[in-house]
């Protein structure tokens, strides 16, 4: 129970307490946390209360993220306790900003980003629309999590607009053709945020220890240049011109009761992906111009979020504040399941009917909303509408 009221079309209840970046009007950007549809101003309480306000004065999350797991969950239990508390009440209500006055930003500083393959109904999906006549999974496939490292410089927060890439792409001759991409497509994902970092192999037991939270993420894809361009090497260009993340950071001991059996796993798996690790009950939505188009459920990915981290780090890597771990488009076993347009159209052979339009693949001043929710938990939405190609 909490003494902040909750209403019906609030973005939050009152047990997510997401961590963000806020600013009202011309103010600093300073962290706040949502509750209800306010914003908790860390700084301000802070120095109401005569702490050191200097983590919370800052202009992204990471100073907070490098304290761990034991300040984040000290923390947590403060804040729940301020808000549950009525005899708090005078000390905190003057410091709750209303999340319709505030502007958000992007909530951390992304050290490195890499990107999975993680659910093996989207997997096969793309095998056969792109390899037809082959087996749609390729041979490792089920004996590690496939990812891929990209750019951390281009990964934006919801709310900003996305530019139509341009490159080389298949022309109807041998040759190339240069120009914008016609097959601009979405990825409903979650991103895992790392807060402490590590000197080396993080194990899979160890996933709580660095992971703080999670993020809906919408990592776009140009799937004409990503298919002329990945061979031998993987996606580069179709991928590393945008990828949005939700404003707020779901702490990840808010989903302690969305946790699930993961999938079955056969083969049975190196030893460094094994041990008790757990898949989540999310369920992501997908909207396309204001049109549901898709509900992708997360508790059907094959790998978890503690087998990728466990991968990323196998080789020695290090894991460092601020990097961004997601899980590859979320896509369940029915067509009407699956997180991008690549999947639900048939690479654009069978169209969406959206009322009046028909859609294959995005078009310039399309919208794409992903919102989720995990068992009552509710996460910040990613909203990024589509610019036309410059130049």
């Amino acid at each position: 129970m909490s003494w902040v009221p909750v209403p019906a079309d609030a973005p939050f209840g009152i047990t997510e307490l997401p961590y963000g970046i806020f600013r009202v009007g011309d103010e600093r950007p300073r962290v706040g946390v949502a509750v209800a549809d306010r914003i908790l101003d860390l700084a301000g309480l802070a120095r109401a209360a005569g702490f050191d306000a200097e983590i919370v004065e800052a202009t992204n999350l990471n100073p907070f993220l490098a304290l761990g797991p034991d300040a984040w969950a000290e923390s947590r239990a403060i804040l729940t306790s301020l808000l549950s508390e009525e005899s708090a009440r005078d000390v905190v209500q003057p410091h709750l900003v209303p999340a319709a006055t505030a502007t958000m930003s992007m909530p951390f500083d992304v050290a490195d980003y890499v990107d999975f393959y993680a659910s093996e109904h989207h997997a096969r999906r793309l095998g056969e629309i792109l390899r037809p006549g082959t087996p749609p999974l390729t041979p490792n496939w089920k004996h590690l999590p496939i990812g891929y490292h990209g750019r951390a410089g281009t990964v934006v927060v919801s709310g900003t607009e996305v530019v139509r890439p341009r490159g080389l792409h298949r022309g109807s001759g041998e040759q190339p053709v240069f120009g914008p991409s016609s097959k601009l497509d979405f990825e409903a994902e979650l991103g895992w945020v790392v807060g402490a970092g590590s000197d080396g192999p993080v194990g899979v037991g160890d996933f709580g220890s660095c992971v703080f939270g999670v993020v809906l993420v919408n990592d776009w894809s140009a799937r004409d240049i990503q298919a002329y361009e990945y061979v031998p090497l993987g996606p580069f260009l179709g991928k590393s011109f945008a990828t949005s993340i939700s404003a707020w950071v779901v702490p990840l001991a808010a989903l302690e009761d969305a946790a699930v059996e993961p999938s079955v796993q056969e083969p049975p798996l190196a030893a460094y992906l094994q041990g008790p690790s757990a898949g989540y009950d999310v369920e992501l939505s997908v909207e396309l111009n204001g049109v549901e188009i898709s509900r992708c459920p997360y508790a059907s990915m094959y790998y978890t979020p503690a087998q990728l981290v466990a991968h990323t780090t196998v080789n020695g890597a290090r894991l460092r504040t601020g990097d961004l771990l997601a899980s590859g488009t979320v896509s369940g076993p029915d067509r009407d399941q699956a997180g991008s347009l690549i999947e639900l159209t048939a690479d654009g052979a069978e169209p969406l009917i959206l009322g009046d339009q028909r859609r294959g693949y995005l078009q310039d001043g399309d919208e794409v909303v992903l919102r989720a929710t995990a068992r009552g938990i509710r996460f910040g939405e990613v909203r990024g509408r589509v610019r036309p190609a410059l130049g």
